[in-house]
C-alpha cells in the first residue's frame, strides 16, 4: 500500500514539475516531508542551487516549543517561518511554490500559510 501511495506521489510531482520552474527572480519553495519531519528548500533550477534551506531539524528550531513536536502542523509552521526569514535575509520576496505532489492540506499548508505570513509572496 506504502509503495502504491509514494508511486501516486511522485507521478504527481512529476507532473507539477513540468509546469514549476524556479528562476533567478522568482526561485521555487520546494515541500516535502517524512513521517517525522518537514523540508523545505529555495531553489534556482537554472543555477541549479539551493538558495536557502530549513528543516525540523535545524539548530534554531531545537528545543523551540516541545509541544510543536517534529512532524506535525507545529512544527510545519515554524520551518515555514524559518525558511521565509532566510529567504528574506538572501533578498528574496517572491517564490513560486511547490507542494512536492503532496495535498495541499495540513502540514504543507501550515508551512505555506507561515512562509506568508513571514513575507515571502507566491
Amino acid at each position: 500500500m506504502a509503495a502504491e501511495i509514494k508511486g501516486a506521489r511522485t507521478r504527481r510531482h512529476e507532473r507539477i514539475r513540468k509546469k514549476v520552474a524556479g528562476t533567478t527572480e522568482r526561485p521555487r519553495l520546494s515541500v516535502y516531508r517524512s513521517l517525522s519531519h518537514m523540508y523545505a528548500q529555495i531553489i534556482d533550477d537554472f543555477k541549479g542551487s539551493t538558495i536557502a534551506a530549513a528543516s525540523s531539524l535545524d539548530k534554531e528550531l531545537k528545543g523551540k516549543d516541545k509541544k510543536s513536536g517534529k512532524g506535525n502542523i507545529g512544527a510545519a509552521k515554524q520551518v515555514g517561518e524559518l525558511i521565509a526569514k532566510k529567504a528574506l535575509k538572501k533578498g528574496i520576496k517572491r517564490v513560486v511554490f511547490d507542494r512536492g505532489g503532496y495535498l495541499y492540506h495540513g502540514r504543507v499548508k501550515a508551512l505555506a500559510d507561515a512562509a506568508r505570513e513571514n513575507g515571502l509572496e507566491f
